[in-house]
């Protein structure tokens, strides 16, 4: 199968080596060189996107990441490329197309549960353009069409819960954060390959939401920082469950993330 990618950041790459261990082609289009071995490299401004002169595409996965946060940023990386992109791609027998998206696009904030099947209310500018940029793929490509919703994604860095857990000494709320190993998102990202029937969307989380501040707390403990102490009881944040993904025969690598950081830690503390 010949498997392009629009967007070639590390996400990408990952989901790239697991299919072309698969024996697939693949194809990137970014917009600085890359050097990976297992795929054909473009330069392209997907705003110009040509495809004419590609082998015929059967799977496109659409990573992209607007440079900034602000909403300028959001409406010309997610929505502004979605026509010419599909533009492009018209020419090709695409079977399937997966759009990473955020779970942003879910609007409470008041540590309510959300799952696959909770109604989609965006409360800010930035969710409401991932909605719009969904809705436009989904018009496109009813049939095809995968949209991928993951929560906080983390891999090998802890630099920064580090830089907090020192910092930090109240913590306002019980803000409940809602994770999902890079690895593990990169499989499922390549799962979709091969996945027979497929619904329109998936939230990608490790169903274990953890409010923020035990994070940190724990983080101190084991750095032998002072601990932290929590200024109400109120729930911020939402509680995040990927319920459709729990019923593909897809399995975590990094169920719990407090594995993973113990690991971390353990490098670190060996590289001193």
């Amino acid at each position: 199968m010949h498997i392009l990618f629009i967007g070639y950041g590390k996400t990408s790459r990952r989901v790239a080596k697991h299919l072309f261990e698969q024996d697939h082609h693949i194809s990137t289009i970014s917009r600085s060189p890359k050097t990976d071995c297992y795929a054909t490299h473009y330069i392209q401004d997907v705003q110009q996107l040509d495809l004419t002169s590609f082998p015929p595409i059967d799977m496109v996965y659409v990573i992209l990441a607007p440079a900034e946060s602000g909403v300028a940023a959001y409406q010309q990386t997610y929505v502004e490329t979605v026509q010419p992109i599909a533009e492009a791609l018209k020419q090709h027998p695409i079977q399937r197309i997966v759009i990473v998206s955020s779970t942003r696009v879910y609007g409470e904030s008041e540590g309510q549960r959300i799952d696959d099947e909770s109604v989609i209310q965006p409360v800010d500018e930035q969710g409401h353009l991932l909605r719009k940029m969904e809705l436009l793929w989904q018009d496109y490509y009813p049939q095809q069409s995968i949209i991928v919703r993951p929560t906080g994604i983390y891999g090998t860095s802890i630099a920064r819960l580090k830089r907090l857990a020192e910092q930090t000494q109240t913590y306002p709320a019980i803000h409940f954060s809602n994770r999902i190993h890079m690895d593990d998102l990169a499989r499922f990202l390549a799962f979709l390959v091969d996945i027979q029937a497929f619904e329109s969307s998936y939230i990608v989380t490790n169903n274990i939401p953890i409010p923020m501040h035990e994070i940190l707390l724990w983080f101190q403990q084991k750095l032998g920082l002072p601990l932290l102490k929590l200024s109400s009881e109120h729930h911020t944040g939402k509680q995040i469950f990927a319920t459709r993904l729990a019923k593909t025969n897809f399995k975590l690598n990094h169920p719990i993330c407090f594995n993973d950081y113990a690991e971390l830690l353990h490098v670190h503390s060996n590289e001193k």
